[in-house]
C-alpha cells in the first residue's frame, strides 16, 4: 500500500495543456477527471487512515480509478 496522492498531474506529465483544453471543450472528459480526483481522494484518506475503509471497499476504489485513469489516458491519446 502507498499513500502517494496519484494527481493527475503526476499520472500525464507535460499533458495539462491537453487536459485543460479537454476539460473546457468535451464534457464528458470533464466528468472523467472530476470522477477521478473524487475516488482518488477516496483512495488517499483511506491509505493515510483518514478513513477506515474495508480492504475490499479500498481495491474496488484502486479498480475504479485505474478505469477511469484508462479511459483520460484514451481521450489524452485521440
Amino acid at each position: 500500500m502507498s499513500n502517494t496522492p496519484h494527481t493527475l498531474q503526476e499520472e500525464f506529465p507535460g499533458e495539462a495543456a491537453k487536459i485543460s483544453a479537454l476539460k473546457v471543450s468535451d464534457p464528458h472528459f470533464a466528468r472523467l477527471l472530476t470522477d477521478y480526483d473524487s475516488v482518488n481522494d477516496k483512495v488517499h484518506r483511506s491509505e493515510t487512515r483518514l478513513d477506515l475503509l474495508t480492504e475490499e471497499e479500498e481495491e474496488h476504489l484502486r479498480k475504479q480509478r485505474s478505469r477511469l485513469k484508462d479511459q483520460i489516458a484514451a481521450a489524452l491519446r485521440k
